[in-house]
């Protein structure tokens, strides 16, 4: 098994932006008046033609291509080169934007946490090029909060992520709330709140689209309502009930549809229910059985399959056969013992990701042959190796993970 540590003495936390610093009126008009910090348009085209090559012997439009390429921990040493690179280096909401205009699409692992004595909540970002360990401004969140209530879903192409709902930790309240981070602006925008506050529900994103469904209203009353957002509008939109009164354990989008299972709850003598959203028909149904008693950990879609990391069964990870309307035990070895639970998991193409306490992340590259091309039935395997997180995390719980692309 591969590992791959990181120390807190070798790689520290860095600040993926700046966003969080607030100046004294003293200082505040300098900073204003200074181009570089705040260069207009005009000063960069200035720059550009003022004949100093970004790189020498290189033309711009390639040098540039190499700048955009540095590892963000190293921005704060070479941006003291010239002042071309302090403007580009130096800002990184204009570093990041620059990286989507050009097509960059590297991955970046977002882990909502919490601390484990305090319950204070944070952000805290992987590198998955460099696996460097950044943070991000803290969210607009007035109340001491629950952080499992939240939800988080994430719009990976367009660097974009959402949190929803959530509990007022005190007085078991739920909440309406929505937030909005975009990554090339490195900064949260407060959106239009839910039709209905909402903790422990359901959520997906289908086409653009994010849904809601099901989860606790006060007095921990379940609900069957569900809503969607258009991110572009910044409208909700009721949709058709889910015909029963429901809080979610896990959810996951597959085939265009929404799947919510309430997974097994103490003494297990009842079968979990489970119901599909389809958006196309406005529809729910109730999920196979095989489907959501086989449900037993947290979900991600590879390969088009759904895939499941156990909580029971020693944390091996298992697929789910439509076609049996069973699970299938996926070869290679279960989750690395370093990986704790409770722990989040997210999927990028083939691989994913187990972030476990003290944010340790296995990565688990899946496999698949073909073993009946005609009948297109496939078997998995999965090989994971280790990120050791740094020494600074070892009081940090994972609540929820998601991957963007920048």
């Amino acid at each position: 098994m591969q590992r791959v540590r990181i120390s807190s003495h070798q790689t520290p936390v860095h600040k993926l932006g700046d966003s969080q610093i607030s100046l004294s009126p003293k200082f505040r008009l300098a900073v204003i008046q200074s181009s570089l910090l705040d260069p207009s348009p005009e000063f960069e085209l200035e720059l550009s033609q003022t004949g100093v090559p970004l790189i020498p012997g290189l033309p711009d439009d390639i040098a540039l291509n190499c700048l955009l390429r540095l590892p963000v921990q190293c921005h704060s040493a070479c941006r003291a080169v010239c002042k071309r690179w302090h403007l580009l280096l130096g800002n990184k909401e204009r570093f990041f934007t620059r990286r989507k205009e050009l097509g960059f699409r590297d991955p970046w692992l977002f882990v909502f946490a919490f601390h484990k004595c305090t319950g204070k909540i944070q952000w805290q970002v992987l590198d998955l090029t460099y696996f460097s360990w950044h943070t991000i401004p803290a969210m607009p969140c007035k109340d001491k909060v629950c952080p499992h209530g939240f939800r988080c879903v994430s719009v990976p192409r367009e660097s974009s992520l959402f949190v929803c709902g959530g509990m007022v930790s005190d007085v078991d309240c739920p909440l309406d709330l929505v937030l909005k981070y975009e990554m090339h602006k490195n900064r949260w925008t407060v959106m239009n709140q839910m039709k209905t506050a909402r903790s422990f529900f359901a959520i997906g994103v289908i086409d653009g689209m994010v849904y809601v469904a099901g989860g606790n209203s006060t007095n921990l009353f379940e609900l069957s309502s569900a809503e969607v957002l258009d991110p572009a509008k910044g409208n909700w939109r009721a949709i058709a009930s889910m015909g029963t009164n429901m809080a979610s354990y896990d959810a996951a989008v597959l085939d265009g549809k929404l799947l919510v299972t309430e997974g097994w709850l103490w003494p297990f003598d009842v079968s979990p229910r489970g119901q599909v959203y389809d958006p196309k028909t406005n529809q729910w149904e109730s999920m196979s059985a095989g489907l959501r008693e086989g449900w037993t950990g947290s979900s991600v879609v590879v390969y088009g399959h759904l895939f499941v990391v156990s909580e029971l069964e020693r944390m091996k990870l298992k697929v789910y056969d439509k076609e049996t309307d069973a699970w299938d035990a996926v070869g290679g070895p279960p989750l690395p013992e370093q990986i704790c639970k409770p722990f989040s998991v997210v999927a990028c193409d083939s691989l994913i990701y187990v972030v476990g306490r003290n944010l340790h992340v296995a990565v688990g590259r899946v496999s698949r042959a073909g073993t009946n091309v005609a009948e297109k039935k496939w078997s998995f395997s999965v090989q994971w190796h280790v990120v050791d997180a740094p020494e600074a995390f070892s009081d940090l719980t994972p609540s929820s993970s998601q991957v963007l692309y920048a």
